[in-house]
């Protein structure tokens, strides 16, 4: 028998695919459905279809109830970095704390060597590498989890593409339903906005001012929750002709400040709760600002958990309480969280 495997199940098709997989490769595999946000009617659904999927797989699936500690290390600050005025990356604080986290602890509790996800990623020993399919990469949402897991993760998608994988469930007899299901690509616990999500939880929709780049008042806006750096719509700008854009947001008045898009301009960034794969202190390398955008350039610095990045061309629009992530060609070397 091989190494045993617990494998983080929610019955899609990457799972339910990776799954099957592992077992070709002779693992002994487990399954695992993770009970994480507390939105009503969600799991009553996906908890049958991961089942369904671990029967079709032949293999035993856990139920893990982690609602408690999602709340409390990934939907808590989701709330508290927009009331902050910063724009928030769950799926990065999710990966450590949850599937990198109390899913390995779980794992422990087996005896299973090995973890494993659906990602598009790869590894090798030390390093996380991005995934084969370069649209479907997520090693930006990975850069926080603890790099001593690594050696123990295993990625069955990392080297394949997203056409692969759909064929291959398709020539499985029985395996079409998990193949046509269509695919989340929002957070998991956002159905509709995110302004919906918090709407019970803070005062979104309080009007405020719209500041120019001298303190001016020159508009108003809908609440400074609906903004984050860049956003050039839902604000008025009185006798504006040419585009303006969000370049400050403050909560504690409630309060916007818009400038013309070279004010959006940044060469330099630093980051907080910075986590490395690597040793060094200073090194160059490029940086992503934001999951969809293209890597440059730069020089990092790293000063216990902090670091700044110099940037060799300036990049628009960058958010407080988004992820820097450093690469090397496609190796992820680490990264923080953006001051």
């Amino acid at each position: 028998m091989g190494k045993k495997v617990l494998i983080g199940m929610s019955g899609g098709v990457d799972s339910t695919v990776s799954t099957l997989l592992l077992k070709e490769q002779g693992y002994e595999v487990e399954g695992v459905y993770m009970k994480l946000h507390s939105k009503p009617g969600y799991h009553e659904i996906h908890q049958v279809r991961a089942q369904k999927a671990a029967d079709f797989a032949g293999v035993k699936l856990h139920i893990l109830d982690l609602q408690e500690k999602f709340n409390e290390k990934v939907f808590t600050p989701f709330i508290e970095t927009y009331r902050e005025g910063k724009t928030p990356n769950p799926c990065a604080l999710c990966n450590r704390n949850i599937k990198f986290g109390a899913m390995v602890a779980f794992a422990d509790t087996l005896g299973a060597q090995y973890v494993a996800t659906g990602h598009y990623i790869r590894h090798d020993g030390q390093y996380l590498l991005q995934a084969q399919d370069d649209t479907k990469d997520q090693s930006y949402f990975l850069f926080y989890i603890n790099p001593q897991l690594v050696p123990r993760l295993l990625f069955p998608l990392g080297e394949k593409h997203k056409s692969d994988i759909k064929a291959y469930a398709a020539g499985i007899e029985g395996l079409e339903s998990f193949a046509s299901q269509s695919e989340s690509s929002e957070i998991c616990f956002v159905e509709t906005t995110y302004m919906d999500v918090l709407k019970p939880y803070a005062a979104v929709d309080q009007e405020g001012e719209v500041l120019d780049l001298e303190g001016n008042v020159v508009g108003t806006h809908k609440g400074y929750m609906h903004y984050t750096i860049g956003k050039r719509k839902g604000f008025t700008v009185r006798g504006a002709h040419d585009p303006h854009f969000v370049v400050e947001i403050r909560p504690d008045t409630n309060q916007i400040v818009v400038g013309p898009r070279e004010a959006l301009e940044c060469h330099r960034v630093e980051l907080e709760r910075v986590n490395l794969f690597d040793t060094r202190q200073a090194f160059e390398c490029e940086v992503k600002l934001r999951y969809r955008t293209t890597a440059v350039k730069c020089r990092v610095v790293v000063d216990g958990d902090r670091a700044v990045v110099e940037l060799d061309e300036p990049v628009l629009g960058v958010a407080s309480g988004q992820a820097g992530v450093f690469y090397e060609g496609e190796k992820l070397l680490g990264g923080g969280w953006i001051l």
